[in-house]
């Protein structure tokens, strides 16, 4: 847990709440706290197994993964390619379009086509900017108008060396929780913020969770069916959350999968699954059982 990313705290709460679950329940908990000396740590703790509770840069995008099958520690979650597919919102968005799966229209923006003005949008305005490899929205900008790009530009590349322009979808928010292959339900997201941001899915009250999502049987069972289409598109194991938007028009858009989605008591997937009388104790211990080298 914790790790080098700009989502350390949450992950060092989920953590927390992950391993303070396993010992009540019984296990031998290990609590790390990533930083350059972890393959060392694992050894000398002659760790067994590795639940991952990490989020964002080394720990969500296949690094740390990389690193449990090079040492054959059996680990939780996606394996390499999928975590690093998922992470990445343009290679994500690649195997989307090919599995035929509606996603926003975007492109990729580096500093270099800042600097020569090759950015113009073909989305208008309103659109959305957001790191490339980054998540809890962390670096996210809605873009109202041209004059407020630059600020958006700076902000994003705070995070990431490439960055992704989006179309704008105006809509409900949808998130469908999926655990071992399969969906467990989806949730409505009203947030009190412009959008889902940071400050929304951390700080209690600053967005309302809906579970089971207030849609027609049709378009539930569609966001069960589009979210786990995602989740094995990009060959994801384990627990995952598929964020959806579902515009005025009743369409749905597929906007990113998270392979490690957050645990902490404000957190979407332990809602969907005591929703579906799944307890916190049991929902971890199920994705430990799922631990195992993918390579």
């Amino acid at each position: 847990m914790g790790g080098r990313s700009a989502e350390r705290d949450i992950s060092l709460q989920t953590g927390r709440a992950i391993s303070e679950t396993l010992q009540k329940t019984g296990y031998q908990v290990c609590s790390i706290e990533v930083e350059k000396d972890l393959a060392t740590k694992l050894r000398e703790e002659k760790i067994e197994v590795v639940f991952i509770a990490l989020h964002g840069k080394y720990g969500e995008d296949g690094s740390v993964q990389g690193m449990m099958e090079i040492m054959e520690i059996p680990y939780t979650g996606s394996g390499v390619l999928a975590s690093a597919l998922a992470m990445n919102k343009m290679a994500s968005k690649k195997i989307f379009q090919y599995h035929h799966l509606p996603t926003p229209g975007y492109k990729t923006i580096t500093k270099s086509d800042l600097s020569k003005n090759a950015y113009s949008s073909d989305f208008g305005f309103p659109l959305i900017i957001k790191p490339l490899k980054e998540g809890s929205s962390i670096g996210v900008s809605i873009v109202r108008k041209e004059s407020k790009l630059k600020a958006a530009f700076d902000l994003a590349f705070q995070y990431d060396r490439e960055i992704i322009m989006e179309r704008y979808i105006a809509g409900r928010e949808i998130q469908v929780g999926i655990l071992e292959n399969r969906p467990l339900g989806a949730i409505e997201i009203l947030p009190r913020e412009e959008f889902y941001n940071y400050q929304a899915k951390y700080i209690p009250g600053r967005a309302r969770h809906i579970f089971p999502a207030p849609l027609s049987k049709e378009k539930y069972a569609e966001a069960l069916d589009l979210g786990i289409k995602a989740h094995q598109a990009l060959g994801c194991e384990g627990a995952t959350r598929t964020d959806l938007i579902l515009d005025d028009n009743s369409f749905y858009y597929l906007l990113e999968v998270n392979t490690l989605p957050g645990m902490t008591n404000n957190s979407l997937l332990p809602e969907i699954a005591r929703g579906v009388n799944i307890n916190f104790n049991d929902l971890v211990e199920k994705i430990l059982n799922g631990a195992r080298l993918k390579a």
